[in-house]
């Protein structure tokens, strides 16, 4: 971005950020300089609120520093850059994802040309709007009571609202239902499956429904140390744990010789449910 900020829609930078000026503590790392056209890209830092926002002390502790000296550093240039704190985490920004996909969304709606061009669209301005960096409320820019270049901007009023529900608990509204399952495929007792992602808020688990009634949940019971729990888990780098959880289940309580129809439904991590896999799906539990 500092380097080609004329290729870049935007950047989320998660946690850590780019220095503007020599850090005594880390010499070996070198200053970037911060280009007027830079200015220009909208930018998101993302620390957790255990790296030096209301944990002052631990590993993590000068990330939040760093993160206001860059943020006040762009800002006061007049730069497009915003804050957003994950209230629930360190430096694993587990709940990130739930911000960031409608983040960068948004951005790219408003910069990424229709017309098949090469240039970037300049980022709109006049829809703006403002908060404190470590507040909690965002208002339109013109109703701003405080120093309009050291508040986080944000693009819109969609983007306002989203803010303020991530850096109170993350529990960002989703009105859409994943997917459907497809491809189920039974196999004497075993079910497999096929699923879409669900981008705005994860799948958590799938739902085995067996002769139209409840069977199962696929995992039974959820757990992930790095945020909302979801189907294929986190690892502390924010990528799906190895190897992946296959979208299977075996019925071991099938009786031999009798038949059942099996149908699965996906569930993303605010509770929302798809429609179960079309069709159904019958099989004979052979002995």
């Amino acid at each position: 971005m500092l380097l080609h900020p004329d290729r870049i829609a935007a950047a989320w930078l998660r946690s850590g950020v780019p220095l503007l000026a020599a850090n005594p503590d880390r010499p070996e790392i070198k200053a970037h300089n911060l280009p007027d056209e830079a200015l220009k890209v909208p930018l998101m830092c993302n620390p957790g609120t255990k790296e030096g926002v209301t944990v002052k002390d631990g590993r993590f502790a000068k990330v939040w520093p760093a993160n206001e000296l860059f943020f006040y550093g762009v800002r006061g240039k007049g730069g497009l850059i915003g804050v957003s704190v994950d209230p629930l985490s360190a430096h694993e920004c587990g709940n990130q994802r739930y911000f960031a996909i409608p983040w960068l969304d948004a951005c790219l709606t408003m910069r990424l040309p229709k017309d098949g061009s090469d240039s970037l669209n300049a980022m709109p301005t006049d829809r703006a709007w403002l908060a404190s960096p470590t507040g909690f409320k965002a208002v339109v820019a013109s109703k701003y009571d405080g120093d309009p270049l050291k508040a986080v901007w944000l693009p819109n009023e969609s983007v306002a609202r989203g803010w303020m529900q991530y850096v109170k608990d993350t529990a960002i509204k989703d009105d859409t239902p994943p997917p459907a399952p497809s491809r189920l495929n039974v196999q004497g007792n075993k079910l497999s499956w096929t699923a879409e992602a669900d981008l705005e808020s994860g799948l958590a688990h799938f739902i085995i429904q067996r002769d139209g009634k409840f069977l199962a949940n696929v995992p039974e019971d959820g757990k992930n140390r790095f945020g909302r729990p979801i189907f294929q888990n986190l690892q502390y780098s924010d990528t799906p744990t190895q190897p992946l959880v296959p979208m299977q289940f075996t019925d071991t309580q099938a009786e031999p010789g009798k038949k059942h129809t099996y149908r699965v439904i996906a569930v993303n991590t605010v509770g929302l449910k798809s429609k179960p896999t079309s069709g159904s799906t019958d099989a004979d539990r052979k002995r």
